[in-house]
C-alpha cells in the first residue's frame, strides 16, 4: 500500500485532482467528507462543537450551520484551534479505519486540506500538493463558490502559505490550467505513484 497525502490551498483545485485520481484507480479517503460525518446530527462530535461554540452554530433542522461556524473560526485563530481539537482526532480515527479496509496493493490517497498546517507530512509515503496562484484561488472562490472577496481572503489567510505547502511536497501539480491539461498532469502523477507503489519503501 502506498499512502499519499494530497493537499492544497482552498480554491486550488484539490477536489478536482482527487476526483481524477479516483478515475485512475486510487482509493480516496476524504478528510472533509469525514469531517462532515463526525459532526452529523446525533454524533458526539456535534455535541462537543455545540458545547464549545453554543447553539447559535446549529441550523433550524439541528444540523451544523457550517457557514456560521466558519465565519466565527476563520476570523479567530484561537477558536479555530478549539474546533480543530474537537474534529481532527475524530477524523483521524475514521481515516485509519478506512485505510485498514483498503487492499494491500492499493494507492490510498488521503485528501487532507490542513496537512501542512498540522504537520502531517511524515504520516504519508508521498505528499502531493495542488498549487495555484492566489489570484486564481480568489477568482474560483468568488466566482464558483459564491464567497465574498472578504470571506475568501480570510479563509486563504487562515491556511499555510503557498511556500510552506510547496516545501513539504514530494510532487507539485500546478493547476493554473484548463481541465484537459490538468487531466494529463494527474495521469502523469498517477503513473509515478503506481511506480512508487510497486517498490516504495516504508515511510518517507
Amino acid at each position: 500500500m502506498l499512502k499519499v497525502g494530497l493537499t492544497g490551498g482552498i480554491g486550488a483545485g484539490k477536489s478536482e485532482v482527487s476526483r481524477l485520481l479516483v478515475e485512475q484507480g486510487a482509493v480516496l479517503i476524504d478528510a472533509d467528507r469525514i469531517a462532515r460525518e463526525v459532526v452529523a446530527p446525533g454524533t458526539p462530535g456535534l455535541a462537543a462543537v455545540v458545547e464549545a461554540f453554543g447553539e447559535d452554530v446549529l441550523a433550524a433542522d439541528g444540523s451544523l450551520d457550517r457557514p456560521r461556524l466558519g465565519s466565527i473560526v476563520f476570523a479567530d485563530a484561537d477558536r479555530l484551534a478549539v474546533l480543530n481539537s474537537i474534529v481532527h482526532p475524530l477524523v483521524g480515527a475514521r481515516s485509519r479505519e478506512l485505510e485498514e479496509a483498503a487492499a494491500e496493493d492499493a494507492v490510498v490517497v488521503h485528501d487532507v486540506p490542513l496537512l501542512t498546517e498540522n504537520g502531517l507530512a511524515p504520516l504519508y509515503d508521498v505528499v502531493v500538493v495542488v498549487d495555484a496562484r492566489p489570484e486564481t484561488q480568489l477568482d474560483r472562490l468568488v466566482g464558483l463558490r459564491g464567497m465574498t472577496e472578504q470571506d475568501a481572503r480570510a479563509r486563504m489567510a487562515a491556511q499555510a502559505t503557498r511556500e510552506r505547502r510547496r516545501e513539504i511536497a514530494d510532487i507539485v501539480i500546478d493547476n493554473d490550467v484548463p481541465l484537459e491539461e490538468l487531466r494529463r498532469r494527474v495521469k502523469d502523477v498517477w503513473d509515478e505513484l503506481v511506480r512508487r507503489a510497486h517498490g516504495a519503501p516504508e515511510g518517507r
